[in-house]
């Protein structure tokens, strides 16, 4: 089959609302992201009252395969059951999974579970951990996060993956050799490039191109999209292997670019 480029839609929850946030800024009152209370957010583009499963029905109506639900820290799950009811095996799920509530998570409907903190642990890959999951669930029930930034003041260096809420920075560099052995233990990859997230100012063209070049599964990027033209750009440089989403830019979460107008330009290109 020819592979044709999707927009791939989200819902990120916090404190039980739809939120985008700007990634960089998400933390967390204690270290651990698995364990925290609470979480306090610096800065946020866009809050509604408007339900999770109601961003679900929209995108199951329009026919948008392969979104996910980003659950940020606690008091989410009700939100996120709700969507993953409006729209059975239509979105995927992240944001605190592991070994010990991913089958519950895919009992509620999610397609997919996606896995970071638990998998990239202490600065490494827990390769443990990791068989662990998909020997209980099933390589293609799993996608890995790898979102990713590049440490601080280094503008053209390797980027890293970064666990807990995007704070945290492993040993685990997101490159070719990363990416081909990863592969093989997931269905996918959701990719955040993290200093671009929410932040509308451009995507992360090198990391776009790296993904595209070296992914053996499918990929997501999301982060820094401006305009509908970034559609077209992230088609160019990811040669068509790069799935991309669009969160704050969109015209349903506050932003310019009209959702209707993204969902046309996937329609076409599928």
């Amino acid at each position: 089959p020819i592979i044709t480029m999707k927009f791939r839609p989200c819902i990120d929850l916090h404190s039980g609302q739809v939120k985008q946030i700007v990634g960089s800024t998400l933390s967390d009152d204690k270290q651990n992201a698995l364990t925290a209370t609470q979480s306090s957010v610096e800065a946020e583009n866009f809050s509604t009252d408007k339900p999770a499963s109601d961003y679900a029905v929209m995108y199951k109506d329009d026919g948008l395969t392969g979104g996910h639900v980003i659950m940020l820290g606690p008091g989410n799950q009700d939100a996120a059951k709700s969507a993953l009811e409006a729209y059975p095996h239509g979105l995927q799920i992240g944001g605190g999974i592991t070994s010990s509530n991913a089958s519950e998570w895919l009992s509620y409907g999610a397609s997919h579970v996606i896995v970071t903190s638990f998998v990239f642990h202490n600065g490494q890959i827990d390769f443990e951990r990791l068989n662990g999951l998909v020997d209980q669930i099933g390589k293609d029930r799993l996608v890995l996060d790898l979102s990713c930034r590049r440490k601080v003041g280094d503008t053209t260096g390797p980027y890293y993956v970064v666990t807990d809420r995007w704070q945290t920075y492993t040993d685990v560099e997101v490159n070719e050799e990363t990416l081909k052995m990863l592969g093989g233990y997931c269905a996918e990859f959701l990719v955040h490039g993290v200093e671009n997230e929410g932040k509308r100012c451009g995507i992360l063209e090198d990391l776009v191109q790296l993904l595209g070049t070296y992914s053996p599964v499918p990929v997501t990027y999301a982060g820094g999209v401006q305009g509908l033209d970034d559609l077209d750009r992230v088609k160019t440089l990811g040669n068509g292997n790069v799935d991309l989403t669009i969160g704050s830019a969109l015209d349903c979460f506050g932003g310019d670019i009209k959702y209707d107008d993204v969902v046309a330009w996937h329609k076409k290109e599928n």
